[in-house]
C-alpha cells in the first residue's frame, strides 16, 4: 500500500514538478455564499459532490455535475473559459439543472456566463480574482447561486 503522506512528483523538462497530495475537505460552514440567491439543500449536495471531483482534475479544472455524476469535464486547457467549453461539450443535455466546480477562481465571468447559459444553477469555486464582482453580477444577473470555498484545488 503507497504511503499517502508521499508527495505527488512528475517529471518535467529539467527537473521535477513536486506538489502535496490534496486530503482537505472543506466544510460547508468555511464557505461563503457570494450571491442573492442561496444554493437550496440539492444544489449543496451536488455542490459538494462537484467540489470533491474536482480537486481530483488536472489544472484549469471544470466539473459539471448532476444527479450526484459527473455529466462533463474539463481539464488541462491553457484557459478556463475553454475547459468550461470542453466541460459543457462532454455534458451534452445533461447541463440542464447541473452545477458547476472550478479548482481555481474565475479571473472573468465569460466561463460561469457560457455555464449559466446552458443551464447550471449553481457555482462552486474558490474565489479570489479582481474581477470576482464582475462574475458574482453575472451569476446574480441569471438568478444563480454562487460558493466560494477561499481554497484553491489545481493539480499539475
Amino acid at each position: 500500500m503507497p504511503n499517502m503522506i508521499e508527495p505527488h512528483v512528475r517529471q518535467v523538462v529539467g527537473g521535477l514538478l513536486v506538489q502535496d497530495r490534496d486530503f482537505s475537505l472543506e466544510e460547508r460552514s468555511d464557505m461563503q455564499v457570494v450571491t442573492e440567491r442561496r444554493p437550496t439543500e440539492a444544489e449543496w449536495q451536488q455542490l459538494s459532490f462537484a467540489w470533491k471531483v474536482c480537486k481530483h482534475v488536472k489544472s484549469n479544472g471544470i466539473v459539471i455535475a448532476r444527479d450526484l455524476a459527473s455529466v462533463g469535464i474539463g481539464a488541462g486547457q491553457m484557459s478556463r473559459v475553454d475547459s468550461v467549453r470542453l466541460a459543457l461539450e462532454k455534458a451534452r443535455d445533461g447541463v440542464h439543472n447541473a452545477v458547476m466546480a472550478s479548482d481555481a477562481y474565475f479571473p472573468f465571468s465569460d466561463g460561469p456566463q457560457l455555464a449559466l447559459e446552458a443551464g447550471v444553477t449553481a457555482i462552486i469555486q474558490p474565489g479570489g480574482s479582481v474581477r470576482d464582482h464582475l462574475t458574482v453580477e453575472a451569476v446574480d444577473e441569471a438568478g444563480a447561486a454562487m460558493v466560494f470555498t477561499s481554497r484553491r484545488h489545481f493539480l499539475h
